[in-house]
């Protein structure tokens, strides 16, 4: 190993090729289940290491069992329209992924041998039952245990056969102490079988009646710890000697990515190819670079929420309004949010589960709802508001208090605090758009305020987004905004508060709160303005 590795965002990962996170902890809790003799099903999101995790884990077991591993993958949609051509294809992958298990490696020439002598002379007729019976055989008269791992299963997700398929492993591993079956079953892709039924036959009252009912649930967390992404840094720093503060920057890493596995993988090639900027500005910078960039994740992210219109609802509240939605994961909904590696637990209610996906869902949203009000006005004109490189901070929210004032018109006469939020998103990002980038902090989407993160070259800037409740609630949402500025290490805030009284309650200024400055201007939406 040397410095010729890289960060891989494309295909399989191999350690003498690419940094990785140690995956020891992970194949050992796997391991554990297959040594049971368990069949499950490992489903996440999209480009979340699960290909490399089963060329991982098929080494790791090579020495205690014979491994076929398949991928689905390569199985065209011909493949599955009837159960002929699937055992056909399947017996023929199966058998070409054996030969490297024969003989001293535990599976038996002449099982296999009868498996193909039966597909050939069957042909057409070739059936689930004679394919079944014949890897049965194999099984049976194998040195090892055989173990029989299945990629990118979703290729198989609008066919029948292939539930056909579940209901023969099903019914061996029910009868296993009579019949050779396979010692375990691992599935890998996003859909977990419940869904792929719901695909199939999506309008059947049993639909949920799975034939894979056998399946143990697969509770390994294959996202990144900060301690995870520390390995694989180690690894980088061993070769280039930056400097970098590992465990600083593992804890950045992770803050913005929730340890979904491709975005870390992303940022940090990113901080590679940037001359090796490993600092936390370092780290900005990539994220800025992430969001401005068109890749198949962030296309899923927003087709996912395009195509379910109720998923599309549950994510608006949460990432505009902070509502507080209970996690029931019974819930279809945030189920499928889950799935899709969006939406996550925490604390026991629904979050989305990284902030570099919550900054893309903020972004479709506040392009979608707001962009034939924005697109003509001069008011986000970027020159205006950058002096010598830096932003004016001030001078954003004042001309946005402006705008508010002389542009805004609500068709049906109510302006609710979640439009006043899509309307700031949507006037900052032109401003800062190619050289800055925000991020909402999650915590403060309660209680009627929103904070914003806005990062511009090397500065950074809080923006407290609040409806105006009256004087007597003053003091507590200057405290809120000056504890955050004080975690934030920041001397200065900025706070734009909507009213809904019909005229101002007070002039917008400057003032001094606890050793802080505090900039506010007043947006009125009049008796218009609504919670």
């Amino acid at each position: 190993m040397g410095k010729d590795r890289a960060f891989n965002i494309h295909g399989l990962c191999y350690p003498d090729r690419h940094y990785m996170v140690d995956l020891d902890g992970r194949l050992k809790k796997i391991k554990d289940m297959v040594d049971q003799g368990e069949y499950f099903v490992i489903n996440r999101a999209r480009q979340y290491g699960k290909t490399t995790l089963l060329r991982a884990l098929k080494e790791y077991l090579r020495p205690d069992y014979a491994v076929i591993s398949m991928s689905f993958q390569k199985m065209s949609s011909a493949k599955f329209r009837d159960e002929y051509a699937f055992s056909q294809a399947f017996a023929r992958d199966f058998l070409k992924k054996s030969e490297k298990e024969t003989g001293k490696n535990g599976l038996s020439g002449e099982a296999l041998q009868s498996l193909e002598k039966s597909r050939k002379e069957e042909k057409e007729w070739f059936d689930l039952v004679e394919l079944f019976e014949g890897l049965s055989e194999v099984c049976g008269t194998a040195k090892k245990k055989v173990v029989l791992m299945i990629d990118e299963v979703d290729q198989a997700s609008n066919n029948q056969v292939f539930l056909d398929f579940l209901g023969q492993l099903r019914e061996y591993y029910l009868s296993r102490e009579e019949t050779a079956a396979f010692h375990s079953v691992i599935l890998a892709g996003v859909y977990d079988i419940k869904n792929l039924k719901q695909k199939i036959r999506p309008d059947e009252i049993h639909r949920y009646n799975s034939p894979w009912n056998v399946a143990v649930p697969f509770d390994v967390d294959m996202s990144f710890t900060p301690e995870d992404i520390s390995t694989m840094l180690k690894g980088y720093e061993a070769d280039h000697r930056t400097g970098m503060d590992l465990r600083r920057i593992s804890q950045e890493l992770y803050r913005y990515t929730g340890g979904y596995p491709y975005l870390v993988s992303c940022l940090c090639k990113k901080m590679d190819e940037n001359a090796g900027e490993w600092t936390t500005h370092g780290v900005r910078v990539a994220v800025r670079d992430l969001l401005k960039e068109k890749n198949t994740l962030f296309e899923d992210v927003i087709k996912n929420i395009r195509n379910h219109q109720a998923f599309s609802d549950l994510a608006e509240q949460v990432v505009l309004n902070g509502a507080n939605v209970v996690f029931e994961i019974t819930n279809p909904v945030i189920d499928l949010g889950v799935m899709f590696g969006i939406l996550k637990e925490q604390d026991g209610r629904v979050a989305v589960s990284n902030i570099i996906f919550e900054t893309l869902i903020l972004n479709y949203f506040t392009s979608v709802r707001t962009t034939e009000l924005l697109e003509n006005t001069e008011y986000t004109e970027k020159s205006q508001y950058i002096r010598d490189g830096r932003l004016d901070m001030k001078k954003v929210i004042s001309r946005f208090a402006a705008f508010m004032k002389s542009e805004y018109r609500e068709e049906n006469g109510r302006f609710t605090e979640n439009q006043g939020r899509l309307l700031f998103l949507s006037f900052l990002r032109p401003i800062i758009n190619g050289t800055g980038h925000y991020a909402v902090e999650p915590q403060t989407r309660k209680n009627l305020r929103m904070d914003i993160q806005v990062f511009y070259g090397c500065e950074e800037f809080i923006v407290e987004l609040k409806v105006w409740r009256g004087l007597s609630y003053e003091k507590s949402g200057y405290d809120q905004l000056t504890d955050y500025l004080e975690a934030k290490g920041l001397r200065e805030g900025y706070l734009v508060s909507f009213s809904r009284n019909v005229k101002k309650p007070r002039e917008d200024g400057v003032f001094s709160h606890r050793g802080h400055k505090i900039y506010e201007v007043i947006v009125e939406c009049g008796n218009h303005c609504e919670k």
